[in-house]
Order: C-alpha cells, then sequence, then structure tokens
C-alpha cells in the first residue's frame, strides 16, 4: 500500500522529530498538519478536516501527554474510528501493553528507521496492527 495522498495528523513537541517525519514522509507523497504541544490538537485536527492516520508522541512537554491527547481525540464521535499510534522514545516494556490497553492501533519506538516507518504506516492505514520496540528491545511487540 502506498501513502502517496494519505493525510497524517502529527502530534509532536520535538522540533528535530517533526523535521524527521516531514522529510521521510514528505518522499511518500503524505499530506501532513502537526500539533507542537497537545493543547490546540483538537482544533488543529477539525481544520485538517480527513484524516487517514494520527501520530502521538507519548510524552509531551506542555503538561500534557499522548495518552490524554488520545482520550480527547476519541472523545469526538468523527475521529472514532480513525487509526491512532504512539510513536515515542517510552520504555516499550511498560508503553506497549498500555498503548494496547487504551486501544492504540500501534507503537513505534524512536528513533524510527526511515526505510521500515512508512510501511509500517500504510500497515496500520490498512487495519493492521503494528507494535514495533525498536531493535533495542528485540521481540517485545514484534
Amino acid at each position: 500500500m502506498s501513502l502517496q495522498g494519505k493525510r497524517i495528523f502529527i502530534v509532536e513537541d520535538n522540533f528535530q522529530n517533526r523535521i524527521v517525519f516531514l522529510t521521510i514522509l514528505k518522499m511518500h507523497g503524505v499530506w501532513m498538519e502537526f500539533d507542537r504541544w497537545g493543547t490546540e490538537t483538537l482544533w488543529r485536527l477539525r481544520s485538517f478536516k480527513q484524516v487517514d492516520l494520527i501520530i502521538l508522541d507519548l510524552m509531551l512537554t506542555a503538561g500534557i501527554s499522548g495518552y490524554d491527547v488520545f482520550d480527547q481525540i476519541r472523545g469526538l464521535p468523527e475521529y472514532g474510528q480513525t487509526p491512532i499510534i504512539a510513536v515515542s522514545a517510552a520504555d516499550p516494556v511498560i508503553a506497549i501493553p498500555k498503548t494496547q490497553q487504551k486501544g492504540f492501533a500501534g507503537f513505534i519506538a524512536k528513533p524510527i528507521d526511515d526505510e521500515l516507518f512508512p510501511k509500517q504506516l500504510a500497515q496500520v492505514i490498512a487495519g493492521e496492527p503494528v507494535w514495533y520496540a525498536g531493535e533495542r528491545y528485540h521481540g517485545i511487540g514484534d
């Protein structure tokens, strides 16, 4: 599955990580919108309109977590079925079970693999969960 023309909304507070997302996903024809802090997510999400996938960092610096943002988004009926994944540097041993329990469609550990990442996103958009703990924790969530 191609990411060409897909619309992905990303909540990420780290500038360098936003640049990585932008660089990788632009090469694959993705339309993106970002919220830095998680405090304007609902407004920005609604203004972006149709969304194929939502990516949340779990550890935000504005006193709100990706889990909080997840709950806010799921409170909006129009995004009740939109897949949401966590892309985070949080310890996957803790974060994967927690995101699974919460109802996330996946978890991808940072740092992301620039070749694997687009395939993982396409997989989630196609309805298949991705639980990737990265090379440091090989076997956990793979």
